[in-house]
Formats: structure tokens, sequence, C-alpha cells
């Protein structure tokens, strides 16, 4: 895709979910929350609102919020609850088809599902339901669970509450589900809290996030997190809280806290600026640099790089600047203007770097091709030394969650060792901080690390076959 041309270093996570339940001008209000959500995907959006009639009505699109929303159309989103949600391509690939949420017709009840992470046991559950006589409208892994709400309920007189809890148990994987009615959302998320999910309170009614950034911009007042392994039923009656898993874990994706989420967040109590922040501190300890200042690669990295300067005592400067303007789908037709598209993201700041030892602190290293644009390109300023150093683990393994790193050989880490990355970077030195420091920046127990140590908390399925059939060591 085009937008992952200009800048490899760019990991991508599937997507993000929002909902409200009883407040006017629902889909209006889901408009403000995805673009608070925006960060977490960019190739399409989508919202559904349900009105007082029962009547489901959707709109979804590809591209930015913006480009797929405007007054007229909202106001065509009639009704007090809506959920929506923006989505990178990962699992099932792209197309309109996969736009979220995906809309249902049944005799039983219309019902709307969003979903953020992946789903691991995919394939075997799309086989056995195709088996079974299932036809699927997309190739997202998300559709899978609507299929088996409706296909693996034992009985049909019960509350839809009760099918869920029974397809729920079938998938392995990360998610965050938000899943509506006419009468009411229920948010799921997975017994291993891979991925997050907030409540708020707005009015006399609720709002449910990926993120709790979004509350903010609407001025809804954060209730709690959605637990692992829990249902939570929203409607007239309020909140309602069912276990579907006694098999719990919080192993949140260490990669929300490093990168994906916004520093205005709070995810499982803690604030992400903070945490990079600390970890920011904690790579100072570990790893020194002799050096005259501190920079940090914009934007995710600039608290790690705050943290990292407050530590060592070295000024912090803005020695790169990030170009905010750039197209958002700009296609560079030939090598020589794709090796330009870090320089139309980044620029150096030459008369701060000329002549400084500098410290570059990014989130992670990835492919590495880009760490190596940003450390030239400093030097090209004029920097006589640049020390690189990683507020998070080398990454050696792909992630199964929904992040897009579906393969080893993407990993400049898993081909090479450190002074191979070191050199490949063109890097005066390297560092990377250890998965303890992780733990301790959070003071966490448990975090999912997977990508960085190969302990994956889920069964993999058919998913690790994929990933090493590309190896190339």
């Amino acid at each position: 895709m085009a937008m992952r041309q200009i800048s490899d270093r760019e990991l991508h996570e599937e997507c993000g979910v929002f909902g409200v339940f009883g407040v006017p001008d629902a889909a209006s209000l889901s408009y403000y929350g995805l673009h608070a959500l925006q960060h977490r995907g960019q190739e399409g959006a989508g919202i559904v609102a349900v009105d007082e009639g029962g009547i489901f009505r959707r709109i979804k699109g590809s591209g930015l919020v913006t480009e797929v929303f405007d007054e007229a159309k909202l106001a065509t989103l009639k009704g007090n609850t809506a959920i929506g949600h923006v989505r990178y391509t990962t699992a099932g690939g792209g197309g309109i088809e996969n736009v979220q949420p995906f809309l249902f017709r049944h005799n039983t009840g219309d019902f709307a599902l969003a979903h953020n992470g992946n789903i691991v046991n995919s394939a075997l559950l799309r086989e056995y339901l195709e088996n079974k006589g299932s036809l699927f409208q997309s190739t997202s892994d998300s559709e899978i669970l609507a299929h088996l709400i409706k296909k693996e309920t034992r009985y049909h007189d019960r509350p839809r509450i009760f099918s869920i809890i029974d397809a729920l148990n079938m998938l392995e994987g990360a998610f965050a589900f938000l899943i509506m009615t006419a009468n009411r959302i229920y948010a799921c998320r997975d017994k291993y809290g891979l991925r997050p999910l907030a409540i708020g309170r707005l009015g006399d009614g609720y709002v449910v996030s990926s993120e709790t950034c979004a509350f903010d911009v609407l001025g809804a007042e954060f209730v709690r997190d959605v637990e692992p392994g829990e249902i939570v039923t929203i409607d007239r009656q309020g909140i309602r809280s069912r276990d579907y898993s006694m098999y719990k874990r919080c192993e949140m994706c260490s990669m929300e806290y490093i990168y994906f989420a916004r520093p205005d967040s709070d995810i499982d109590g803690c604030n992400v600026h903070a945490y990079r922040k600390e970890s920011g501190r904690l790579l100072f300890k570990e790893s020194p640099a002799d050096a005259d200042i501190v920079v940090g690669v914009p934007d995710s990295s600039l608290s790690a790089a705050m943290g990292y300067a407050e530590a060592s005592g070295l000024p912090y400067e803005m020695g790169l600047i990030k170009n905010k303007y750039i197209g958002r789908t700009f296609i560079q037709p030939s090598q020589e203007l794709r090796e330009k598209g870090v320089r139309m993201k980044l620029s150096a700041v030459r008369s701060i770097v000329k002549g400084k030892r500098v410290v570059l602190v990014d989130d992670s290293i990835v492919r590495g091709t880009t760490s190596r644009r940003i450390v030239t390109m400093l030097k090209e300023a004029g920097a006589t030394e640049v020390h690189v150093r990683i507020a998070s683990p080398q990454m050696t393994h792909p992630c199964f969650y929904g992040v897009d790193t579906s393969t080893r050989d993407e990993l400049i880490s898993a081909r090479k060792d450190l002074e191979g990355v070191r050199e490949e970077i063109c890097a005066d030195s390297l560092a990377f901080l250890t998965p303890g420091a992780l733990l301790k920046a959070g003071n966490r127990k448990e975090l999912c690390m997977a990508c960085f140590t190969g302990e994956y908390p889920t069964a993999l399925y058919q998913s690790v076959d994929e990933a090493n059939k590309d190896v190339k060591c």
C-alpha cells in the first residue's frame, strides 16, 4: 500500500472501535470519537446507528473519517445508539467489504459488530462454519463471531448474551468486540486482556472506546476498563457485567504503550505518556551514551526522549521536525522518489544538530531501512555522532494479534544480531530496552511481549507456519 512505502518504520494496529448508547445524535458523537482514534486506522471507517424503531442504518467507506463522513451523511444515521470503527488492513486484507462495522439482518433481530484485534484460529473456524453452510460477506476474521453467535447457540429461545458467551469461548486470540442490537451494546474483551477497551459516562448514557483519549473530546467521564474475559452489557438498565471465561490474564499488548496508543490515553490505569517517559528514564540507566543532546523521532518517541534527557541531564532538543501535511496516499513512482519519502515526513534541524553528538531515541526498529535514513539524515545535517537508543526490546518475532508484522523476514533483529543491526542503520552505537524494564515502566506484572521474546500467550494454530515460511536467515 502506498502509505507504507512512505515510512516503513511505521507499525499498524488493526483498528479502533467506538460506541455510544442512550445519547442523542449518537452517530455524530461516534464521528468525533472515531476522529480521536484515527491514529489506530486510516484505511477505512464506518458507523452503524439504530433508532427507537429498531431500524439499523450504516455508512462506511475507504479513507479517513473526514473523507467518509460529512454532515449530510451523519444526519441520515438517526438514533441514540451507534457503534463505529476505523481500520488498517491486517487479517483478511483490504477492500470495502472488510470495512466495519458489519451489519447482519436476522429473523431473531438485526445486529452490528465491530472488532479490534485478530483471531488466531480464524481459518479453522471459517472452514468449520462454511462446512455448516455459512456464507461470508468478507474475508475479515471479525465476521466469524457473528456466524458463531447465530449458528452455535444451543438454545435459540435464550437471551442473546448466552449465544455471545458460547461464541466467544470458541475464539482464540486478541479482541475487543462491540456488538450492537436494537436495545443494547455488548462490550467484550479477550480473556488475555491483549486489546484495550474502556467505558465512559456521557449525560444519561454511555460511551465505549478503544482508548480513553476519545472520552476527552466528548466530555465523557471515564468509568472503568472492560476486564479481560468480561462482557459488559449497556442498556436502559445501566451497566451489567458477566464473565464469559474464568481464565483471566492481564497481558496487554506492550506495543499499545510503546507505540500505538495516544499519549493522552490511560490504558489499564496507566497513562501512556507517563509510561513512555519512564521507559526513557530506564533506557538511560541501562544504556547511557556520551553525547551532547537528546533527540526523539516524532511523534510516538518524544515522551521516551524526554525521559532519557531528564535522567541523563542532557538537553532535549527538537532535532527532527515532522511534516504533518504529507498526503496520506502519496505514491512515489520510482525507487529514487521512495528513498526521498522519509525526508518528506521528517526534516533534520541543521542548526540544532550540527557539530553535536546526538542520542537518537526511537520507540522501535522494525525493518531498519528508515532508521538508517534518519541516522544518515542527521549526519548529513552535521551531527558528529548518532547514538541510537530504542525504548523497547529487539523485535525478533512476528505478531499474530493485530499488528502488521506477520513474518520474521520483515524484522531486521530476527536476521541480525545487535552489532549487525547497528552496522545496517549506520549508528555509532545502538542499545535496546530490556523486557524487564518494559514491565517496570508501567509497574506491571504482565505484558504481552511476544514480538520481543517469542512467548505467545495463546495457541497459534496456523499462524506460526505462515510466519516462518518466508524467513531468510
